[in-house]
C-alpha cells in the first residue's frame, strides 16, 4: 500500500455520514448553537421555545444529534435534558482536519514538503 493510500484511508474513518447528516439541517445547527451558547443542560421544552417548529420535531432533531454523538441526553423526571459533547466534537473535527491535511495537503505541498517540479507535472 502506498503512503498516500494509507493516509487517505485514515480520512475515511473521520468522514461519518451520520455526523454530516446531523449537521446538514439548519434547525439542528440552530439547536446545537443555542445549546452550546447556553453552556448548560437544557430540556426539550426549553430548546423548543422560540422555534417555529413543533416540540415533537425539535425532539426528533435532538435525537438525530444525539445518535450522531454530538449531544448527550439525560432523563430527569418527565423531561429529557441535552448537553453538547464538546470533547467528542473537538476530537472528531480535529481528527477530520488532521486526516484531510495529511491526505489532501495544500496546493503545492505533499506530506508537508514542497512538491518537486516533476511532481507538479
Amino acid at each position: 500500500m502506498k503512503q498516500e493510500d494509507q493516509c487517505c484511508g485514515e480520512l475515511a474513518q473521520w468522514l461519518s455520514p451520520r455526523l454530516f447528516k446531523a449537521l446538514s439541517d439548519p434547525n439542528r445547527v440552530a439547536l446545537l448553537a443555542r445549546l452550546g451558547e447556553s453552556r448548560r443542560d437544557q430540556s426539550v421544552s426549553e430548546l423548543a421555545r422560540g422555534f417555529q417548529i413543533d416540540m415533537s420535531v425539535v425532539s426528533r432533531h435532538l435525537g438525530i444529534l444525539r445518535d450522531a454523538g454530538i449531544l448527550e441526553a439525560e432523563r430527569r423526571g418527565k423531561e429529557v435534558y441535552y448537553r453538547v459533547r464538546i470533547g467528542a466534537m473537538v476530537a472528531s473535527l480535529r481528527g477530520l482536519a488532521d486526516a484531510l491535511e495529511a491526505c489532501c495537503p495544500p496546493e503545492g505541498e505533499f506530506h508537508g514538503r514542497p512538491l518537486t517540479h516533476k511532481e507538479m507535472e
